[in-house]
């Protein structure tokens, strides 16, 4: 049975050094705190934030996207429903996406780096509309006609009144975070496992749309918005290139190890000696000339008769007279005789 986190094979040839911890975890947690401290920022703009709304929500109307209110009327078919949309919209946002990363940080390192780049360009966008353009939630505009849900059935992670919420800014409706988060978790396991199942991750982007619209917590716009931004942090972001491993350490991993070492010295068989190599017995040279070669080639010719008699000497003064620069007279035909 497949796995939907089954991680993808390693990249052949290369690795990825995992970030060290320590430091990964202190930026995280930076991150997440500027992010905080920003959206604390944004807050007080009330008047803009309402006006801003307005806009919003004549521009979806102009465009003919769905209400709003057509998503919240399925959920009010049933308080359970939206009792776990509630819960859904404030107990899976931020544990996901910090599962995503500890999962990607363990078994998928150049992932995770890609991954957390992205969602800190994301989220530094989303800042800075929020500090630029307020916005009041579907949930406190007269004109949409829609239900807190959070407020009615709980459970709520925001104040009765934004004035007095001290944890969180109800007025950075736009762009959602929640699924621009939601998006990049399903984006990142889909990139980083193998599974043929793997696709059913794009089920918690498409379930957190429909909670955060109909919890009427934001517009369809917002997610619209956050998908844009979360496309072009795709494309400014790119995944670091895995470090060419050593060709000693790849031929290790990919060749098994001979049950023999090899040696260098070849088998005595094959061994053979060289030409002039000393053996127990002499052995001539392959171009050693005979003395009738040596007579041969002698620059003087001289006519002797050589005797076959044993212990003559007539072969011996023909080779010692070669060699001395003495003319010989002919020899008068049957003068032995």
């Amino acid at each position: 049975m497949e796995s939907l986190t089954e991680a993808a094979e390693p990249e052949p040839g290369g690795r990825t050094a995992r970030p060290p911890l320590v430091r990964e975890f202190l930026l995280v947690a930076g991150l997440f705190l500027v992010y905080k401290l920003g959206r604390r920022l944004a807050n007080g703009h009330t008047g803009d934030a309402f006006h801003n709304a307005d806009h919003v929500w004549s521009l979806e109307r102009a465009l003919h996207l769905p209400e709003e209110g057509t998503v919240q009327g399925l959920l009010l078919h049933s308080e359970s429903l939206v009792r776990a949309a509630n819960t859904y919209y404030a107990a899976v946002h931020f544990p996901a996406t910090i599962l995503l990363l500890v999962f990607l940080y363990l078994r998928r390192p150049r992932h995770y780096v890609w991954t957390r780049r992205a969602l800190a360009v994301l989220t530094a966008a989303a800042l800075a509309l929020h500090l630029t353009f307020p916005l009041a939630p579907p949930r406190m505009l007269p004109a949409a006609h829609l239900v807190d849900t959070a407020q009615v059935y709980g459970p709520s992670v925001y104040a009765a009144k934004p004035s007095t919420d001290s944890m969180a800014n109800q007025f950075a409706a736009m762009p959602s975070l929640h699924f621009g988060w939601a998006l990049m978790v399903a984006i990142g396991l889909i990139a980083a496992t193998r599974s043929r199942l793997r696709w059913l991750w794009l089920a918690h982007p498409l379930l957190t749309l429909l909670v955060i619209v109909g919890t009427a917590n934001h517009y369809w716009l917002d997610t619209i918005v956050a998908a844009a931004l979360l496309g072009l942090a795709l494309m400014v972001v790119r995944m670091p290139s895995a470090t060419p491993a050593a060709p000693a350490a790849l031929r290790r991993r990919l060749l098994p190890a001979p049950a023999h070492p090899a040696t260098t010295e070849a088998p005595a068989a094959a061994r053979v000696p060289a030409p002039w190599s000393a053996a127990p017995a002499f052995r001539a040279p392959p171009d050693a000339l005979s003395a009738s070669d040596v007579l041969g080639r002698a620059p003087i010719r001289i006519p002797v008769q050589v005797s076959h008699t044993p212990g003559s000497t007539s072969v011996a003064a023909a080779v010692v007279a070669s060699a001395e620069p003495v003319t010989a007279e002919p020899v008068a035909a049957g003068a032995n005789r």
